[in-house]
């Protein structure tokens, strides 16, 4: 991608959204337990509240650069909010897909590792 920084925080946070998805399966598959359980845990791990709190947990880690990038992809007017999160929480997740999206096209994989890793520690799933 040329310039990421030229693409709208939806097309951002629609890029970021596969990216993220793909970073908590890549981690699941590690886990040694039945497809079921993965694909629950997954869906648990990618819903908007989720993803808030993963925000949280990154959020002081952010550059300057990182945290305008979340603003515009949480600031982004959405018409529909899902039923399992509250508009808030939406938004920040909306806004997290974006700096996922962001990176990514940005070619900074190292970083999205690094951030991702600090979200997977606290995420509580593990081998056992």
């Amino acid at each position: 991608m040329d310039n990421p920084n030229l693409l709208s925080p939806s097309v951002l946070a629609f890029v970021g959204d596969a990216v993220y998805g793909l970073y908590v399966r890549r981690r699941l598959a590690e886990v040694n337990r039945p497809s079921g359980e993965l694909h629950r845990l997954s869906v648990g791990l990618v819903k908007a509240s989720a993803q808030a709190e993963a925000f949280a947990v990154i959020e002081s880690e952010l550059s300057e650069k990182e945290l305008s990038v979340f603003k515009r992809g949480r600031n982004f007017h959405t018409s529909t909010t899902p039923k399992s999160a509250t508009n808030r929480e939406y938004h920040i997740a909306t806004g997290l897909e974006a700096l996922f999206g962001f990176l990514y096209l940005s070619g900074e994989t190292d970083r999205a590792d690094s951030l991702f890793d600090k979200i997977w520690n606290e995420s509580g799933v593990d081998g056992e």
